[in-house]
């Protein structure tokens, strides 16, 4: 049993970087896979597939630089846990290294990131934040 399934994600996420690895497996929730979406579309990860079953997987190919072999993410984080929850209203959000990095932020309108939270008025639960 897991008790925080979102930092397990991120944790797998940070050490397949670490070891450079091209493509890292996490079993799936919905949760994660918004998570998975967002870090699509903003270009952290090369791209992504969802696999169904008894047990569902969620394959992330991981983006690297051609040729430094930097990894497009250097830094994950969470900052929300399940001791310790942190909401914050709209007027609040934050800023991830001066508008570089995103914060993904758990809203009543669904999972979004900060710039999109700050553009709809709505505040809510920060997952994590990512650079």
């Amino acid at each position: 049993m897991n008790t925080d399934p979102i930092a397990d994600y991120l944790t797998r996420i940070r050490n397949a970087v670490m070891a450079k690895h091209r493509v890292v497996e996490i079993p799936t929730s919905s949760m994660k896979r918004e998570i998975t979406k967002i870090l699509f579309d903003k270009g952290y990860i090369l791209n992504y597939k969802f696999e169904e079953g008894i047990h569902g997987v969620i394959k992330i190919a991981l983006k690297y630089h051609p040729v430094s072999k930097q990894s497009a993410i250097t830094e994950l984080k969470r900052v929300s846990r399940p001791g310790l929850r942190k909401y914050v209203g709209a007027d609040e959000l934050p800023r991830v290294l001066n508008g570089m990095g995103i914060a993904i932020i758990s809203t009543s309108r669904g999972l979004m990131t900060d710039k999109e939270a700050r553009s709809m008025g709505v505040g809510g639960e920060v997952i994590c934040y990512i650079s």
